[in-house]
Parts: structure tokens; C-alpha cells; sequence
């Protein structure tokens, strides 16, 4: 059984993801793989979302005589990536109390 999540926690785990390091869209879409299943298609329009609402920005870096986009978290990006953090905690802890039964 898999639980199905929401475009919320898909854009926390970009930005989370990009708030450690800048990277390009395959290698987020590994790093996002390692909890959801998505796939590249599906990540983009994540990308350029978070671009238009200014969470993140991009610059291109030769490699192996290609561009690569990369994408880099803004100060934006952030703040939203830390309330998010807050909104999973409480979440999480309501979720821990059903499931586990804490705090019933």
C-alpha cells in the first residue's frame, strides 16, 4: 500500500533537496525517487512553478560540452521551505497520535 502525497510535500522535498546543494533535474528526480515515485516529466512543471513563484532561480553549467540547468533555492524558497518543515512537524504529530495512539 503507498500513501498518496500531495503536491505540498513534492514541492518541500525539492526545495529541501536544493537547500542543501544546487542541482540539475536528474539528479533531483533521484533524490526525490528515494520517497515518491515520480519521474522527470512530472518534476519540471514542479521546477518551473517553484521558478515563477520565485522559490527558485537557475544558471547553466557546461558539461561535457552540453548545458546543464541547474537550480538553486532563493531566500524565498527558504522561508517557504521552512514553514513547510513546520506545517510536516505538526502533521506528522497528529498523524503519530491516530496511528500510534500518542497523545489520544
Amino acid at each position: 500500500m503507498a500513501f498518496q502525497l500531495g503536491a505540498a510535500l513534492l514541492d518541500a522535498c525539492v526545495l529541501s533537496v536544493l537547500s542543501r546543494e544546487d542541482t540539475y533535474g536528474y539528479v533531483l528526480t533521484q533524490n526525490v525517487r528515494q520517497i515518491m515515485s515520480i519521474s522527470e516529466s512530472t518534476l519540471y512543471p514542479v521546477l518551473r512553478r517553484l521558478q515563477k513563484d520565485e522559490c527558485l532561480t537557475t544558471y547553466d553549467q557546461a558539461y561535457q560540452g552540453r548545458n546543464r540547468r541547474y537550480y538553486k533555492i532563493t531566500e524565498k524558497g527558504k522561508a517557504v521551505l521552512s514553514e513547510y518543515l513546520r506545517e510536516w512537524d505538526e502533521y506528522k504529530d497528529n498523524v503519530d497520535k491516530v496511528l500510534l495512539g500518542r497523545g489520544i
